[in-house]
């Protein structure tokens, strides 16, 4: 089938889009800029057209031999004129689908809670499903909070249970909601494609309350968490909070927490018979999956969307792993600046700050980590799996890459990696700290002593530079 996949840099999207062509379908992407697709491992097999739902002009030609349609764009970008863009958006995209002849719209939505008090995003996101089914042959998947590795429920629970040992939270972290496993979604997103138009059709898994969330995700990952509600905290102060401890904006922070004052819950009844192929998991299961994919490849689409490149220096703290991001270019070709990094550690030290370095050492031996004395093996070469100083080398692809990992006593996981890649007549260096903290302790650890980490990484860069070429 000829497919459209509008939001296909998005979180469910991106995901979407792979599954999609290995089902043998045909997929258009509308991307308002092609360049956000370059360098996923499906780019080259999808057709692009470039495009705005806020803009007529240019869909005609996106829906053009298009048989069904993906709508999988909503506006949560703290703009207080969401709701109107959201329905304009649509009405745009309806039209055209009318004028190309669309069969078939999926459109995936929230699950509304009863009576009246809906928040502003639930809300908006309900209108877009009437707009869309009045107008084409439409299917409305509605979810509840999607679990997944990446996906801003996902970060906003674990970031709240990973740091806070014990919380106070709003009373309305007593009522019950219905997770769903972004696996799960997925299949009722493929499987939607080859039935019929079915109107509204709800899916979860099993009801809990977000306080149950936060324990159960505290279980999976051994830790003791003690949340105590109370009356007093307004929907806004609990996003606005989110917003500081966890790495959610807030203009993301208080809708998704607006969304759970009320009771969140539906009757999935109607998807198991239309869909009985989907067997929805736990969401403890569904947490499990998230920390597995995590761990083992990262995660494949996120809530955040890709950092903007070219910066000096960047820090970021999304999906539990903190990243310090710092580059330079440096006029000296790649095999010259991989032999500069490749041959730190051991007895030519780390260029800069060779004390502080020493002074770790010496701390890490006092609480019985390896410290310094294990050296390197060789001046000059490295193998993976090797021992340099407190580090294990974890990769080294020559002349590009080389990622160490910590094995010095840290209150969590730690890496160091560098890259050098080619641009123009000589280079572009990146080095980048890694850290995925354990509990409050490790975030602190981080925190605490960013300030001079700061100023050992960035003089690290460019000492690195300076040796290997002119660094600008």
């Amino acid at each position: 089938m000829r497919a459209l996949v509008t939001g296909a840099t998005g979180y469910i999207g991106g995901r979407l889009v792979p599954r999609l062509l290995e089902r043998g379908h045909t997929v258009r992407v509308l991307v308002r800029d092609p360049a956000r697709i370059a360098g996923r491992p499906w780019a080259g097999r999808v057709e692009v057209a470039a495009g705005d739902l806020l803009d007529p002009a240019g869909l005609t030609a996106a829906l053009a031999g298009i048989e069904a349609a993906y709508y999988l764009v909503h506006s949560m970008d703290g703009r207080h004129d969401f709701e109107a863009r959201d329905a304009t958006a649509a009405r745009n995209f309806v039209a055209a689908g009318q004028e190309a002849g669309l069969r078939l719209t999926v459109y995936l939505g929230g699950i509304l809670p009863a009576g009246d008090e809906v928040s502003a995003h639930l809300r908006s996101r309900a209108e877009v499903g009437e707009i869309l089914r009045a107008g084409l042959p439409a299917t409305e998947l509605r979810a509840g909070p999607i679990v997944g590795s990446g996906s801003a429920s996902f970060e906003m629970v674990r970031y709240l249970t990973e740091r806070l040992p014990a919380m106070i939270a709003p009373r309305w972290v007593m009522n019950d909601v219905q997770p769903i496993a972004v696996r799960d979604v997925l299949a009722y997103l493929l499987l939607a494609l080859e039935r019929e138009p079915l109107g509204i059709v709800n899916v979860g898994s099993e009801r809990l309350s977000f306080r149950q969330m936060m324990q159960v995700y505290a279980s999976v990952r051994g830790l003791k968490r003690l949340i105590v509600p109370v009356p007093v905290l307004t929907p806004r102060l609990a996003g606005l909070w989110v917003g500081l401890v966890t790495p959610i904006p807030n203009s993301l922070a208080v809708p998704l927490i607006e969304g759970v004052i009320r009771p969140v819950v539906a009757d999935t009844a109607r998807a198991r018979a239309l869909f009985p192929e989907v067997e929805p998991v736990t969401y403890r299961r569904a947490v499990e999956l998230a920390l597995e994919k995590l761990r083992d490849a990262g995660a494949e689409t996120r809530w955040s969307g890709a950092l903007g490149r070219g910066l000096p220096a960047q820090l970021t703290d999304t999906e539990g792993m903190i990243r310090e991001i710092r580059t330079l270019h440096v006029d000296a070709p790649p095999e010259r600046v991989f032999a500069t990094f490749t041959g730190l550690g051991g007895d030519k030290g780390w260029l800069v700050w060779n004390a502080a370095w020493h002074l770790r050492g010496l701390l890490d031996r006092v609480v019985g980590g390896p410290g310094l004395r294990r050296g390197r093996r060789h001046p000059k070469e490295l193998f993976p799996g090797e021992a340099l100083d407190f580090w294990r080398v974890e990769t080294v692809q020559p002349p590009h890459l080389l990622r160490l990992r910590a094995e010095m006593k840290v209150p969590g996981r730690a890496w160091l990696q560098w890259e050098a890649r080619p641009e123009g007549t000589g280079t572009r260096l990146l080095q980048t700290a890694f850290f995925a903290p354990v509990g409050l302790a490790g975030t602190l650890y981080w925190y605490l002593l960013y300030p001079l980490h700061k100023l050992i990484f960035s003089d690290m860069i460019r000492a690195v530079a300076a040796e290997s070429g002119a660094g600008s």
